[in-house]
């Protein structure tokens, strides 16, 4: 790393003051911000997620006189959009009654994972074979002190994973670009921790087995693609790591640039709505409790609640009971049991604009509002404890602050 000539900016990792640059990004002729380190510790730390800035950098000299193309970073270049949850691909559009403005673009090829990185049942075909009939998915089950030893572990990279692509995301960026850095930043962060690393096992999910990414209308399950972000957007990236044999699993929604007063209200509310819900959390508590903060915030604010997906039982399994309806008793939540210390889980609430009903896209899992109306979600994995609850996937000191909010 080179030190810079100019006078001293701030760490793109921590905030220090810094006086190196990359070097690369000097190369490139890239602005100091965001490429100014205060150590060669900071650089390496920060490199799997801060070289997306040198691929964005290549791909914005590329150009394309294709206007079907200009907001895409994979012109010509062989990406298929994704049909049948990636069982078919296509090179055209498949035909839908779109109800926003957002569209599919191609999809890359499915990333690889290292072959000393063990894999979960699921993990090629997307479906769990020791899950359905496990029973976990009846009895909630209670974590061994062995076990929440094991899942402290995974949540914390998962955070970490997940910190890593919020720091990329600007407009001009690709959602394929955020999965790649979530990808490398995954394998990165066990890497690191040289603890018999061929025993261990480690996978994110989704399409690329990295990260599911949501745009505007888009409330779940959005598919990382060849679509470059857009100032004003609003974009969630949702990251389940598996470590160890158990799981972890949390989502953000981020700001694109400057954007409306309706999508800052509805991420605020989002979030508050989240944080409301694990205020309750402690042995005793009924689970369909949850659901009634939830649906009494978001309503208050003039917004509605997602009733297609909830959050779910997590450990050695990615979703078992207990079952986290995120609506109220009065319109169907028949959630059953309390919390009792040793239980996990996560509570993921999905907040629309318009109305809560979805659709789903011709991908067999972009899930989207059927008002084409903006979505937002954030979730956490949830520990009980016997005085409450603790937040496994909790923000970091070194967490990017993504969110006005929460600025002292």
């Amino acid at each position: 790393m080179s030190a810079a000539a100019e006078s001293m900016s701030s760490c793109a990792r921590c905030g220090k003051p810094a006086n190196l640059q990359c070097p690369k990004c000097m190369e490139l002729k890239l602005p100091r911000e965001g490429a100014a380190f205060c150590s060669q510790d900071c650089f390496k730390a920060s490199w799997s997620s801060h070289k997306s800035v040198h691929q964005k950098a290549k791909l914005s000299s590329l150009g394309t006189g294709n206007p079907a193309e200009q907001n895409s970073a994979s012109p010509n270049e062989g990406w298929l959009y994704c049909l049948k949850k990636g069982q078919t691909r296509t090179p055209k559009m498949p035909y839908f009654d779109w109800t926003g403005t957002l569209r599919p673009y191609p999809i890359s090829s499915k990333r690889l994972v290292p072959d000393h990185i063990d894999l979960p049942d699921w993990a090629i075909d997307g479906i769990p074979k020791i899950e359905p009939n496990s029973d976990f998915q009846h009895v909630v089950e209670i974590k061994t002190p062995e076990q929440i030893e094991r899942m402290t572990e995974t949540c914390r990279i998962a955070r970490e994973v997940l910190d890593a692509a919020a720091r990329v995301i600007r407009p001009g960026v690709t959602t394929d670009e955020i999965d790649r850095v979530v990808h490398e930043a995954t394998i990165s962060a066990v890497w690191q921790r040289r603890e018999d690393i061929h025993l261990h096992s480690i996978i994110t999910f989704s399409r690329s087995l990295a990260a599911r990414r949501s745009v505007n209308e888009v409330i779940c399950h959005g598919i990382p693609d060849a679509r470059k972000l857009e100032d004003g957007d609003i974009v969630n990236v949702d990251v389940a790591v598996y470590y160890k044999g158990v799981h972890s699993d949390l989502n953000e929604t981020y700001f694109v640039g400057e954007v409306d007063e309706s999508s800052r209200q509805l991420v605020q509310c989002t979030y508050e709505c989240l944080e409301k819900a694990i205020s309750i959390v402690k042995p005793g508590v009924r689970f369909r409790e949850i659901g009634e903060v939830i649906n009494r915030h978001a309503t208050m604010s003039g917004l509605s609640v997602g009733k297609s997906y909830c959050g779910h039982g997590i450990g050695e399994l990615f979703h078992c009971a207990p079952n986290i309806p995120h609506y109220a008793t009065q319109v169907g939540n028949k959630a059953v049991g309390v919390m009792k210390a040793g239980q996990t889980f996560t509570i993921e609430p999905m907040i629309n604009t318009g109305v809560w009903r979805d659709r789903m896209w011709p991908d067999g899992w972009t899930n989207v509002t059927a008002d084409g109306k903006r979505s937002a979600q954030f979730e956490h994995t949830l520990l009980v404890t016997e005085t409450g609850v603790e937040v496994l996937t909790a923000r970091l000191p070194s967490s990017p602050k993504m969110f006005p909010w929460l600025k002292a």
